[in-house]
């Protein structure tokens, strides 16, 4: 019980932050905002320390709180990015920082809470809290594009909500109240079919999982950069945790869902590669690159589904990619800021070369984390000769990838501002990031998650790592070339991918929808009657 207290009172800091930044306060409002990353201290040495940790993917604890080989790494993850985040945004200095700030707190509170969760309906509430705290930001920027990407999110997140609310009575009226229980309990429950249907859905949409995918880059294109971190980097991988924590992997094989799901997650990965590199703004292709890689992600989450002998394995290979993405992936968002700013000075070497780690750790390439995260995924699917078609298609995601941050690398190179600027906290704390998230997914993938291996440095490893690198730089070379040669058509060189793709079309309606909701309420509002001009109050 004390550990419980320990974990929900570090829970509630943030969440008490949050309300008194969204109190009147002036001063004392910004001063304690500049103090908003300390408040996720507590939560980081829980975390680290491993306060209340069971083992395995599933603890079976009564307590309040699960802390396991899932939850553990995701939260101090979370934790990370939030902090950098939170710097971030109170270096900015503009005029809603301070609002910015209690919200990325409540969304902290809320998506560790879904993390921690013991039982659904503190899943559920933890999920309800995120999927408020996002759509308040996504609605802080102005202009007509923001207001359109917020109502694709809350369309799609109030299904999301809908349909793990809908799972979540199937699951409790089951007798699956503790997560611990759901898998056997839903595995030999008449409600298997929707229960899996709805959390394919519920959490399907939060992972950004084709085709519904969408509104991630859709947001990130108008949100501030420190959101658009948290959102690639910790806000989908609750879609991860929601699905191994309510489907019934390891209890019964269901390979038509499985396969599905691998099919799914294979179209997201590869297919990202056509609006991740036919557009011109960064946020949205950083959005795509990490549909891409949740792609791979839900492959691992299929192939658990769909073969019980390897449900553990594959749970527990998609935790370590998502702790490498996690890291890797907000820091790479937040390296949009960092560049701006400081990527017209002295430091430009500096952030250049910081910006190249995190991205050579998202493709997988050698002696980073993705490739520590890679390597965990392939010699888990090595143990099912069946899977050979998977394994031979995965290694192109990291192809994909490269692209794509090919293509971001050249539309960052037009946005810098002019004029040096010294070393500030919210540099000194993305190079931590940098530097820490490497590390940090060889020592998780070591210690926290003995079952798994990490890469040897042999010249055969090392080689599967580098080639499909290699093979996207050499697709974009070749495309560049062909394009300073007048190769490329000019229809074809202007073609682009509308922002959200397939959403793209939801966006549309709603934006009708609201624009004849407007026109019908001007039409009845009542008409003025003429008469003298108002008087100066």
């Amino acid at each position: 019980m004390t550990t419980d207290l320990l974990w929900l009172g570090a829970l509630a800091l943030p969440a008490a932050l949050c309300a008194v930044l969204l109190a009147r306060g002036g001063d004392r409002r910004r001063t304690a905002a500049a103090a908003a990353p300390l408040a996720l201290l507590p939560l980081a040495a829980l975390a680290v320390l491993g306060t209340g940790a069971g083992s395995g993917t599933g603890s079976g604890s009564d307590g309040l709180v699960l802390v396991d080989a899932l939850s553990r790494p995701l939260v101090l993850v979370a934790t990370v990015l939030y902090a950098a985040a939170l710097v971030v945004t109170a270096r900015a200095g503009t005029p809603g920082a301070v609002r910015l700030t209690a919200l990325l707190l409540l969304c902290c509170a809320g998506n560790a809470l879904a993390l921690l969760a013991a039982d659904v309906v503190t899943l559920v509430a933890g999920c309800l809290v995120t999927t408020v705290a996002v759509g308040l930001m996504a609605r802080l920027p102005a202009g007509g594009p923001a207001r359109s990407a917020a109502r694709v999110h809350l369309a799609l997140a109030v299904t999301s909500d809908a349909a793990l609310v809908a799972a979540a009575a199937l699951v409790v009226g089951a007798g699956g109240g503790r997560l611990a229980d759901v898998p056997a309990v839903v595995a030999t429950s008449p409600v298997l079919v929707p229960v899996v249907a709805l959390t394919l859905v519920a959490f399907g949409i939060r992972a950004a999982t084709f085709p519904l995918h969408g509104w991630l880059p859709l947001l990130e294109s108008t949100v501030a950069i420190p959101v658009g971190a948290v959102l690639s980097g910790t806000v989908v991988k609750v879609g991860l945790v929601g699905l191994l924590r309510l489907l019934p992997l390891g209890e019964v094989a269901l390979p038509g869902w499985g396969t599905a799901l691998v099919v799914v997650g294979l179209a997201g990965g590869l297919l990202a590669v056509v609006p991740g590199v036919l557009n011109d703004d960064a946020e949205v292709s950083l959005g795509y690159s990490t549909v891409g890689q949740m792609g791979f992600i839900t492959v691992l989450v299929g192939v658990a589904l769909a073969i019980p002998e390897l449900a553990q394995a594959c749970a527990l290979s998609a935790v370590v990619y998502a702790v490498h993405h996690g890291m890797a992936k907000g820091g790479l968002v937040l390296s949009v800021q960092i560049w701006q700013r400081h990527g017209g000075g002295r430091l430009r070497g500096l952030v250049l070369a910081g910006a190249a780690v995190l991205a050579l750790a998202v493709v997988g390439a050698p002696f980073g984390s993705g490739a520590v995260a890679k390597y965990a995924a392939k010699r888990t699917l090595a143990d099912g000769p069946e899977l050979a078609v998977i394994t031979v298609a995965l290694p192109f995601v990291a192809t994909v990838s490269t692209l794509i941050l090919v293509r971001t690398a050249t539309i960052l190179r037009r946005h810098v501002r002019p004029g040096p600027v010294g070393a500030d906290v919210g540099l000194v704390s993305w190079v931590v990031l940098c530097l820490g998230g490497t590390v940090a997914t060889w020592y998780l993938a070591g210690r926290w998650v003995p079952v798994l291996s990490v890469p040897a440095l042999d010249t055969v490893t090392l080689w599967q790592a580098t080639w499909p690198v290699l093979l996207g730089l050499g697709l974009a070379g070749v495309g560049a070339v062909a394009v300073r040669a007048g190769l490329v058509p000019p229809r074809l060189r202007a073609a682009t991918v509308p922002r959200g793709d397939l959403v793209a079309v939801l966006g549309g309606a709603l934006d009708a929808a609201a624009a004849a909701h407007a026109r019908a309420s001007d039409g009845r509002a009542p008409a003025r009657a003429p008469g003298p001009p108002d008087e100066p109050v």
